[in-house]
């Protein structure tokens, strides 16, 4: 029997068909950027590389409309005009690029759950801001929440934690899971009022059953690893008493300094930092179950750094 690997990589050229173009910011150098990186740091030896599937309708339906889903198909055949207000651009091909992310993510979950490897990411993956009913932001597929309800209904696991350290407010996450009892939820992003979504205030918390669930920490333009690390350990006390069966963790690289879209100043540290916390928490937790995702990030150089110290962090012995 092959032992677990100690994290499983999901890529693939299926995968990196989810971009927008050379002038567009999610564009097509995003990935192959990434995983030049991968090899010539020499981690890739210590993990293992497997390739995504496609996410049927059904599994697609588990958060998103039957409308929804016939808007994108329909885009993805001429591949004219936007699929949602001006941001994010129909291409031909563009319902499979973007079912293969939701795809890639699940494979990164079961993989994990049957035990084949203890960690996993998922380098174009996070797409946070797709709600159940339009696309928005780059996202059309929003991988994070159809992982979740994919973990309740395939899985039996109820209790889940969502953390997200990207620059933007993950608002699909957020609203669609806002009066849930089992969904924890701690978000780092520029303050709302200075970046788009414009949403995550410090007194959304959540709301009915999900009261006091949820963490939205806006952090002003600007902000530094300082603040950060300052802030970050009363949201992993918040995680640690909550006790989650499995965690997910949304990595954009849009936080670091430099990135040409967002006004924060982290460096890679703090990506680094809440992997290996993350997964110390998970390993006390939830069988070391911990799935990250790649998200936003618009700095080649940027997203090298942050996402190869996520994979060095989740890699530690802990």
């Amino acid at each position: 029997m092959t032992s677990p690997a100690p994290l499983c990589i999901i890529a693939g050229p299926t995968l990196a068909a989810y971009n927008f173009g050379p002038n567009h910011p999610f564009g097509d150098q995003r990935y192959p950027a990434f995983m030049a990186a991968l090899k010539a740091c020499g981690l890739v030896g210590k993990v293992r590389i497997c390739e995504p599937a496609e996410a049927d309708d059904t599994t697609l339906g588990l958060f998103h409309t039957p409308e929804l889903i016939s808007h994108v198909r329909k885009h993805s055949i001429t591949g004219a005009g936007y699929l949602d207000y001006g941001d994010t651009p129909a291409f031909r091909g563009v319902f499979a690029a973007a079912a293969t992310v939701v795809g890639a993510t699940l494979k990164a979950v079961d993989r994990v759950m049957a035990g084949e490897c203890r960690r996993a990411f998922v380098p174009i993956a996070g797409l946070h801001h797709a709600r159940p009913d339009r696309v928005a932001g780059f996202c059309v597929f929003n991988d994070c929440a159809i992982a979740i309800e994919h973990l309740r209904r395939q899985h039996g696991i109820r209790r889940i934690a969502y953390v997200d350290i990207d620059a933007h407010h993950a608002d699909g996450v957020f609203y669609g899971y806002e009066d849930d009892p089992d969904l924890l939820y701690v978000d780092f992003h520029q303050d709302g009022r200075t970046l788009y979504p414009g949403t995550g205030s410090l007194d959304e918390t959540g709301t009915g059953a999900g009261a006091g669930l949820k963490m939205n920490i806006p952090m002003p333009p600007g902000s530094g690893d300082a603040l950060f690390m300052k802030l970050w350990p009363a949201a992993e006390r918040f995680l640690n008493k909550h006790r989650p069966e499995f965690i997910l963790l949304e990595c954009g690289a849009d936080s670091l300094a430099g990135d040409p879209l967002t006004h924060l100043g982290y460096t890679a540290a703090v990506h680094g930092h809440v992997a290996r916390r993350l997964s110390a928490l998970a390993d006390e937790c939830c069988a070391g179950r911990l799935v990250a995702m790649g998200g936003g990030g618009y700095h080649l150089d940027n997203i090298n750094a942050a996402w190869l110290a996520v994979l060095e962090g989740m890699l530690a012995e802990t």
